[in-house]
């Protein structure tokens, strides 16, 4: 049975000496993680489950790679969850052990259970554990929780490894890149692709604990070869190409990485050009999910778009439905995204009825997310159904569009694009509006004429609010129903 993380087998050569995790100056090579993994997962072997305190540091990456050696489901924790939905995640989720750092404080919520502190420095004579059956869970996830308490995703180890095979197909992905990128490790994208895609290739991760542009452009310039981030870094980095101080480097930086991938939300249009015209590269953006990791992404050889997400990677079903549950023919209009594969999840922790609710009677997963495909299979998404899907004077229209509409504005610095109940039309299109000069903002006959002239009519906001920041998680994801939705 071939390892989950193949290269943790290999005791000698030039894979154990090769670097596979750097947090600023920490550092540890292969032989280093898999003799702490190794002596780590000799403690915990037999735990039901295990909670990972998961910060941003090479402890949670022994830790994590311990659970997965020694066959324990591991439950990353956000450090700055709060104490409800943590005591929520606790009572769901039963683990028997929290893993954590020496110097962790953790809140009382986690004082019943046994703690052990990682020590990256551990070595280990133990025989490395048997290799668990795909099937197994490895992880268990738990979603952002947007409508009710947040539910336990459990991925297994055929997920894990489909999903990083297929972006290893996709993107060229080999040992001999290097990875930068600065996200949290209790979720799907630093966690599993941005940690365990480069060490199931035998490549290394470069973690810049928190994300500057400065620590961007110093770690691609030291040999980096692909950039993971979020809408959010994505802007930023878009913003510092303009400023003198740091343009050279930080164009140099993007230009010579082999791969820049943006995830987890839509990056603007215009985002994607100015890096664009900046460096000559262009980001790519890919689609997923907690429950089934990656379902599509814009390939290493393909034509890069802004505004999709790529094709299905191999192995991924995709098909757009209706609402009655008709599969779409005109694949050009808006229907719910619906995937099936070896990439999904086993349903949720102790939610027999939203799994089954999730699935279809033939097995495929509903993602509720709204999208259309174009000629070549290039996937668009438009937004969530629940709140990005606009019902207006008999039109589907979705939001994003109007969104990159409303940043084509020199006047608009950020916008979101919601639904609200209109007597006449069904719903009429709200924009949310952060000013590029809060002191003069544009009019909102202004914004509809602008969207009217680059849409449609029927696709103009009828109510314009302006914000000074729109609410963000942690991912960079606009929080809709923050807003009202």
């Amino acid at each position: 049975m071939i390892p989950l993380l193949p290269a943790l087998h290999e005791t000698s050569g030039t894979t154990a000496s090769r670097e596979a995790v750097r947090f600023g100056d920490h550092v540890l090579t292969y032989a280093q993680l898999a003799g702490a993994s190794a002596s780590l997962a000799h403690r915990i072997a037999g735990a039901g489950r295990v909670a990972v305190w998961a910060t941003s540091t090479p402890r949670t990456v022994v830790a994590v790679v311990a659970a997965l050696r020694a066959g324990v489901p591991a439950v990353p924790l956000n450090p700055r969850t709060g104490g409800h939905e943590l005591a929520h995640i606790l009572a769901d989720s039963t683990p028997s052990v929290v893993l954590a750092g020496a110097g962790d404080e953790l809140p009382a919520a986690l004082d019943a259970l046994e703690r052990i502190d990682v020590d990256t420095a551990a070595v280990s004579s133990h025989a490395p554990p048997l290799e668990p059956p795909p099937e197994s869970p490895a992880l268990i996830v738990y979603t952002s929780g947007t409508t009710g308490p947040p539910k336990g995703a459990v991925l297994p180890r055929r997920a894990v490894a489909a999903s990083l095979d297929a972006l290893e197909d996709a993107w060229q992905w080999t040992g001999d890149d290097v990875l930068v990128h600065a996200l949290p490790l209790f979720h799907v994208h630093g966690l599993i692709l941005g940690v365990l895609g480069p060490l199931r290739r035998g490549g290394s991760v470069r973690h810049l604990g928190r994300f500057s542009v400065e620590g961007v452009a110093r770690e691609l310039l030291a040999g980096g070869t692909m950039l993971f981030g979020v809408p959010t870094m994505y802007h930023r980095l878009a913003g510092a190409l303009a400023d003198p101080a740091v343009s050279g480097s930080l164009t140099k930086a993007l230009a010579g990485a082999r791969l820049l991938v943006s995830g987890s939300a839509a990056l603007p249009v215009h985002d994607h050009e100015r890096i664009a015209a900046a460096t000559g590269r262009r980001v790519i953006e890919r689609y997923g999910m907690t429950e089934t990791l990656m379902n599509t992404g814009v390939r290493a050889d393909g034509a890069p778009r802004a505004g999709t997400v790529g094709p299905p990677l191999s192995g991924v079903e995709l098909r757009l439905v209706e609402e009655d549950g008709s599969v779409l023919d005109d694949t050009a209009s808006i229907g719910e995204i619906q995937v099936r594969g070896p990439n999904l999840f086993t349903g949720y922790l102790n939610r027999p009825d939203a799994t089954a609710a999730a699935f279809t009677g033939d097995g495929w997963f509903r993602t509720g997310d709204m999208a259309t495909i174009d000629a070549d299979g290039y996937v668009r998404i438009v937004g969530r159904k629940a709140t990005d899907l606009i019902k207006s004077g008999g039109y589907k229209i979705g939001a994003g569009e109007i969104e990159n509409a409303l940043l084509d504005h020199p006047g608009v610095r950020e916008a979101a694009v919601t639904g609200e109940p209109d007597a006449d039309l069904g719903e009429r299109i709200v924009a949310w509006v952060v000013p590029t000069d809060p002191a003069s903002p544009p009019g909102e006959r202004e914004l509809a004429d602008h969207v009217a002239d680059r849409l449609a009519p029927h696709k103009r906001p009828r109510v314009v609010r302006y914000l000074d920041v729109l609410p963000r998680n942690e991912l960079g994801k606009i929080m809709k129903r923050s807003l009202g939705v």
